[in-house]
């Protein structure tokens, strides 16, 4: 006791300086091992300073461009590729789903956003050969800018690239964009303004539109609308982008199953039906659009629920619908024809390929005459490069007689010779980036891939003359041949991608390895830390006395184990909702057991094991949101809860159970000050947030339409209230902190002080909190105070008769693991999970239009944090300051009188400063074993990232799950860094 006296009392800050240092060594030790780890785990691929450029096709093995002898600097035809279409026209609807433009028939069941394209299914069946409807398969992350890098670059994205979605930078690698400006394409883009992020110096003329509000369903829309047509009718470009964001803004806000997005649709069936109009209207033979590609597509897909970024079959399957405006030959289209094809609703016959969005970029490069962007590692799609066909001039050579060849023929060989390129292009950026890589592929993997690629070009030696046919060499005998060439580079395009897509990011062992063990010795550090606050306390091995006490630490262990462990398998991952609830659960019905059994706390008992029940449907309701349906979104975008709006009863019983919760929530915080009556300033923290409440009551009928202001812009009123409440809520956390650094306690109710204090707190973060997580929000404040008044309650059954409080970490073991327990269900119950397509985009922008990257990341990270990280760790104290009566402070003392003789007049004249320094310790301790816990989790996160680091699911849930658990680590540790500032005298 003579130690802990000394660390406690030392200076004018006592124990709050040393608690402080002592949490501040932990985050350093956590942020060390993440870094490192992090450094080895998610590097990102090199990217590559080089160029294409026209001459280097020359040093390629394969037959130069027919009409070599031009200046290819200038932009004429025949840079690598004969050039097949003059103008391109690229619609991107962004979060188009392969559902949207396929027809219902595709389908078991037809849902209500099928079949509103109708004007692409016309298309498509009335002109098989120049109109093809395309299942576009995305590689996830499926993030906008990922997409769009990917779909302009040719490569695929790294993972770690997600932090830039909301601050795209200028992409410096070789890419599709540059291709088009330094062989003189003039370009016109128009929409989101993330191709003017992306490429800031291209655009001959452009109409950016803010992208990231994404309440705005018409902004960006309605900017191409009035841009595009007109475009149309112009002959100053030679491609023109338009990329619309109301499909994903649609989906972010009211799901996919909801009118607004049914609207979306059908609007965009009418904008292109008015584009493909303008474009027929001057196609004929010398007009503006005579030799024009449409492509229409989509960046990748969404979930039910509008959301984007995972890796499942829903997010990564978007489409492409490309239509010729010059039909060509069909033999050539028929030749490669993969396709799937089935009547629609009108008994048209439309017909479905596939493509990778890897293809994409050197397939237009190829269809342009462009050089293919150096860091490509694409396959020119056979079916989409076949429906320019029709587009050569089919002249003859002045050295060969080619009156014997077919269409078919002439495609076939030409299309031989683009692989050829294709090939060649990527098989030199993979040996320069095996050259100039930290680490590239492997020797193995390289082999590989040269054998496949020696084999093509043995076949391509094999081809007369080089793959230039011979006058009497007859095409039944040498279409075989070709076939094969084609097969054989297919093989190696094939091979590459799939050797990329599995080992693209470079893991550095030796770094995942250092930063794990950093990560073991921090856990090292706080067991020895714990352990000695025991010792220092008195409080060595449990007694006879104490095996209740004994049991709840062991099953405490038990759970915190059995769900770290749960963390090494992928099903677990995705149910670690379920597994949470599941502990919380089981401790809860032991503690009922023994409630019964000692007939004491039934009615707390009974609460929690009924809270559970509630807890675990929220949590399913969560995991519908991205499996099931749009139907619990009707309501608000950040939250989970909702109920169809075609009833009327229900759309009543949705606006009247928030307001409610919210009414109860301020009764007892009113309660409160009621009780504490002499805490100044902390007192008006709290009426603070009572004014807060009735503002947030205020917001939600104004989002209802249920208080309408005429002298007052709605507008207004709903941007305005929630800045209102964010400066506000910033205001109280400043001043509990200014008073709390700045004025010593004297207060003789200690713990009643330390109670207010949390209550203060908690409630100048609640009334932010609430209005970001919507009309969820009071019913998720009302089960964690029911939870957290349960736990602290039950804490009284681990109490003996004879030995009536214990302030070592047995005691507090089970109470604080349930504590954890019960934050992790808070985290899913509210509608998150471990996935970037998990975060509610729509909350970042509660009070904001306009997009900042700084205010978004703060109240994206408040919304996904709020009631699993900063509810429970400000509010931890709650375990010490009710469990911590009077008589501890005799029973403590008297634990190791031998050593405190010296401090018995102090201890008779400053017996508060004495039970200050005890309950500083317990808190002190309390915040050690819940930063444990947190810790032993991600360091279970860690080893199974490292042992699945190869498995096909590794970018797609177990790098998500990664990332959430180590910045929820480091949020944890400045958490409890900032509560030893505030709470501990």
């Amino acid at each position: 006791m003579v130690e802990i006296w000394g660390f406690w009392r030392s200076d004018n800050w006592g124990g709050r300086s040393w608690a402080f240092t002592v949490f501040l060594g932990m985050m350093v030790l956590h942020i060390l091992a993440i870094l490192l780890f992090t450094r080895g785990f998610l590097l990102t691929r090199t990217e590559l300073s080089q160029y294409s450029q026209c001459s280097d096709v020359f040093d390629s093995p394969c037959s130069p461009p027919y009409d070599h002898n031009v200046n290819n600097s200038s932009g004429a035809p025949g840079c690598w590729t004969k050039p097949s279409v003059d103008r391109l026209v690229i619609i991107v609807f962004d979060a188009i789903r392969f559902d949207f433009v396929a027809p219902s028939t595709f389908y078991p069941e037809k849902k209500p956003w099928m079949d509103k394209l109708q004007v692409i299914h016309e298309l498509a069946s009335q002109r098989p050969s120049s109109a093809r409807i395309f299942k576009a398969i995305a590689d996830p992350p499926t993030t906008s800018l990922q997409r769009l890098k990917g779909l302009t670059t040719g490569g695929l994205p790294t993972f770690i690239d997600v932090g830039n979605s909301f601050g795209a930078p200028a992409i410096v690698e070789d890419n599709l964009i540059h291709q088009l400006v330094a062989n003189g394409k003039r370009m016109v883009m128009m929409g989101d303004d993330t191709w003017v992020q992306l490429f800031p110096h291209h655009f001959n003329i452009s109409y950016p539109f803010p992208s990231f509000n994404v309440k705005d369903l018409h902004t960006v829309d309605d900017g191409c609308v009035k841009n595009l047509l007109p475009t149309l009718y112009k002959e100053d470009w030679d491609v023109l982008i338009a990329h619309f964001l109301g499909v994903d803004h649609a989906g972010h806000i009211f799901g996919v199953d909801s009118s607004p997005m049914i609207e979306k649709l059908e609007q965009y069936n009418g904008i292109l039906k008015n584009v493909v109009e303008v474009l027929e209207s001057h196609s004929g033979p010398g007009d503006l659009h005579e030799n024009t590609m449409l492509l229409v597509m989509g960046d990748h897909g969404q979930t039910l629920n509008g959301d984007h970024g995972g890796g499942s079959a829903e997010e990564v399957e978007t489409s492409i619908f490309a239509l010729s405006l010059k039909k060509p030959p069909t033999s050539a289209l028929a030749a490669f024809d993969k396709s799937t094809c089935q009547l629609d609703m009108q008994g048209r016959r439309i017909c479905l390929s596939s493509i990778q969005q890897l293809d994409f970029t050197v397939t237009v490069s190829a269809l342009l005459g462009l050089p293919f962007p150096f860091g490509s590692i694409g396959h020119v799609n056979s079916e989409l490069f076949a429906l320019a066909a029709g587009t050569w001039n089919l002249k003859r050579l002045a050295t060969h007689d080619r009156q014997s060849l077919s269409e078919l023929d002439e495609w076939m060989q030409n299309y031989v010779n683009v692989l050829c390129i294709n090939s060649w292009q990527v098989k030199k950026y993979i040996d320069v980036y095996s050259s100039l890589s930290l680490i590239g592929f492997s020797e193995k993997d390289l082999l590989h891939v040269s054998e496949l690629y020696a084999q093509a070009q043995e076949l391509w030696s094999l081809t007369p003359e080089s793959s230039v046919l011979r006058e009497k060499e007859s095409s039944s005998t040498l279409l075989p041949a070709i076939k094969r060439q084609i097969e054989a580079y297919s093989a190696f395009l094939a091979s590459v991608a799939s050797l990329a897509r599995s080992n693209w990011t470079e893991f550095n062992l030796k770094l995942m390895g250092i930063g794990f063990c950093v990560m073991l010795f921090s856990l090292f550090l706080h067991a020895s830390s714990i352990k000695r606050l025991d010792n220092l306390c008195g409080l060595h091995s449990p007694s006879s006395g104490d095996s209740g006490n004994s049991f709840g630490m062991i099953f405490a262990y038990i759970a915190v184990l059995i769900r770290a462990c749960s963390f090494l398998s992928n099903s677990y991952i995705l149910e670690e909702g379920r597994v949470a609830s599941f502990l919380l659960a089981t401790t809860a019905m032991l503690q009922l057991r023994c409630a019964i059994m000692k007939k004491m706390m039934l009615l707390e008992a009974l609460a929690l094991v009924f809270l559970v029940p509630f807890l675990r449907i929220s949590i399913e309701l969560g995991q519908l949101k991205q499996a099931v349906s749009s139907l619990f979104l009707k309501m608000d975008p950040s939250r989970t809860l909702g109920i169809n709006g075609d009833s009327q009863f229900w759309m009543s019983i949705t606006q009247f159970v928030p307001i409610l919760a919210l009414m109860i929530v301020a009764y007892l915080l009113y309660k409160s000050t009621v009780c504490c009556s002499s805490h100044g300033i902390l007192k008006y923290v709290i009426v603070g947030s009572l004014s807060n409440f009735v503002l947030i009551a205020i917001y939600w009928a104004c989002n209802d339409n249920l208080l309408n202001l005429p002298m007052v812009p709605r507008v207004i009123m709903v941007n305005l209230i929630p800045r209102i409440i964010y400066a506000v809520g910033v205001f109280q956390v400043l001043i509990l902190g200014i008073v709390q650094l700045l004025v010593r306690e004297t207060t003789v109710n200690l713990e009643g002080s330390t109670i207010f204090k949390v209550l203060a707190m908690l409630s100048a973060w609640s009334s932010t909190i609430i209005v970001i997580s919507g009309k969820q929000g009071p019913l998720a404040v009302l089960a964690l105070l029911i939870g957290g008044w349960c736990i602290i309650r039950l804490m009284r059954l681990e109490r003996n008769a004879e030995n009536e409080y214990s302030g070592s970490s047995l005691f507090y073991a089970l109470p604080v693991t349930q504590w954890s327990l019960l934050a992790v269900c808070m985290f899913f119950s509210t509608g998150h999970w471990c996935a970037f397509d998990g975060l509610r985009y729509a909350a970042a922008f509660v009070g904001f239009d306009e997009f900042n990257l700084i205010r978004q990341a703060i109240l994206l990270t408040i919304d996904t944090f709020g009631f699993s990280h900063i509810f429970p760790i400000f509010g931890l104290p709650f375990l010490v300051a009710c469990c911590c009566p009077s008589r501890q402070t005799k029973q403590l003392f008297s634990l190791r009188l031998c050593q405190v003789n010296f401090l018995l007049e102090n201890f008779i004249y400053n017996f508060n400063g004495f039970r200050a320094v005890i309950t500083d310790t317990v808190m002190f301790q309390v915040y050690l074993m819940y930063g444990l816990i947190t810790a032993v989790s991600v360091t279970f996160t860690i080893l199974c990232v490292t042992i699945q680091r190869r498995h096909l699911m590794v970018w797609g849930l177990f790098a998500p799950k990664f990332v959430f658990d180590v910045v929820g680590l480091v949020l944890t540790d400045i958490m409890i860094c900032l509560s030893s500032l505030y709470y501990m005298v």
